[in-house]
């Protein structure tokens, strides 16, 4: 009963987990009410954990209760659940794809567009960059340029390959930033400690091709992956400084404020931090040293579109623009699509085209279609995605019913 004495209508009666056969990483989460609404979400990283966090803890607590008393549930499992004992793991990512179902069942309930219960449009459309990964980028643990490309799309063979080719590619479709991460091979043969001079051309080498190729016609992002330490991450900024990248990306472990915030003292190159911050509480501390320059927010690790709006307002008071990541799962980029549409220091929603043209699609339902560069706002109720009917087959589904 609500407090006037009404039923509930969307009360929560089930929740679903679906972890695809052939995306070992992959979680969708699907939450369903007494009205016939369904939402969805998904996380990425340790689905099994998920999956058990969600119906051994989550479920119990969930059904039977009003779907669309979003921050009460938020401060329930967290704020007053598992943050009393620091799980920030399975428990955050959990909540994160249970969250971004509860939003997708109120946009639906209310008949809007999810960006509508954030405030509404800050931007009338959203600039993309892409993620010069492949298809089966995020499943195989593949390293840029180490494997023979698997198609046209195959963007990160082409990053390290034939990397004039994909900026001209990109441009040709309107996209007009990239992001790579040619040192990922180099780190990964010697342990990211050191760097030679060889090994320093030879990272340097696809970003000189692009510049040489298109000039300044597109933006290249720095990816790092977390695999350096200080001293060599500040080697290499010093020598992209010549490239003018848009940005440097977790050149240190996301975790390590003080070190990233001397790697950006040390550079002009723009410093962006970091998907792997994983609480409001580890942002408040980036924001305060002033540790970098941007921010990047993971909506499906950080708490759902709950806590992405709040880490969002929260850059946006020390002057920080943020980025919305995506390279994980198609809910993922919808959910930073909706809060970065609707907050006005919202630069980025990053996006995979080979994700978009191949699984994305074959998994769900809906508009994921980049014009010009840009993401326009969804108009459908909701997050603006549904699983596809397809998207179950040879899944692992696991049901907790009121």
């Amino acid at each position: 009963m609500t407090s006037t004495g009404q039923p509930v209508r969307d009360r929560i009666v089930g929740i679903e987990t679906i972890q695809p056969d052939d995306h070992p990483n992959l979680i969708f989460v699907r939450v369903r009410t007494s009205g016939g609404l369904v939402g969805t979400g998904d996380t990425f990283y340790g689905p099994g954990a998920v999956a058990s966090y969600v119906h051994d803890v989550i479920a119990p607590r969930l059904l039977g209760q009003d779907a669309t008393t979003i921050e009460r549930h938020w401060d329930s499992l967290a704020t007053k659940g598992f943050a009393r004992w620091g799980g920030v793991g399975a428990e955050l990512r959990a909540l994160s794809a249970i969250d971004v179902a509860l939003w997708d069942i109120a946009g639906q309930a209310m008949g809007v567009p999810v960006h509508r219960l954030l405030g509404g449009l800050a931007h009338d459309r959203m600039p993309t960059y892409n993620t010069c990964g492949g298809p089966s980028y995020g499943r195989s643990g593949r390293v840029a340029g180490t494997d023979d490309p698997t198609g046209p799309l195959d963007d990160l063979w082409a990053q390290r390959h034939a990397p004039a080719d994909l900026a001209r590619s990109l441009l040709d479709e309107g996209i007009t930033a990239m992001k790579i991460w040619p040192f990922d091979p180099i780190a990964k043969a010697n342990g990211g400690r050191r760097i030679s001079a060889a090994e320093l051309a030879e990272g340097l080498a696809p970003i000189a091709a692009i510049r040489d190729a298109v000039g300044s016609d597109i933006d290249v992002m720095i990816e790092g992956h977390g695999y350096w330490d200080l001293a060599t991450a500040k080697k290499i900024a010093t020598a992209l400084e010549p490239y003018e990248p848009a940005w440097l990306e977790d050149m240190v472990l996301g975790d390590d404020l003080e070190s990233i915030a001397e790697l950006a003292a040390s550079t002009p190159i723009p410093v962006i931090a970091s998907e792997m911050i994983v609480t409001r509480s580890q942002y408040r501390r980036l924001l305060e040293q002033r540790a970098s320059d941007l921010v990047m927010i993971d909506p499906t690790w950080v708490g759902g579109i709950t806590e992405t709006r709040k880490i969002t307002v929260l850059a946006e008071a020390y002057g920080r623009s943020v980025a919305m990541h995506d390279c994980t799962g198609p809910f993922t980029l919808m959910a930073g699509l909706h809060v970065a549409l609707s907050a006005p220091n919202a630069i980025y929603q990053e996006s995979v085209r080979a994700y978009l043209r191949t699984w994305y699609t074959d998994l769900t339902e809906g508009d994921l279609t980049v014009v010009d560069g840009h993401f326009l706002p969804p108009t459908a109720p909701g997050i603006g995605l549904s699983l596809a009917p397809g998207a179950t087959d040879g899944a692992v589904v696991r049901t907790s019913r009121a």
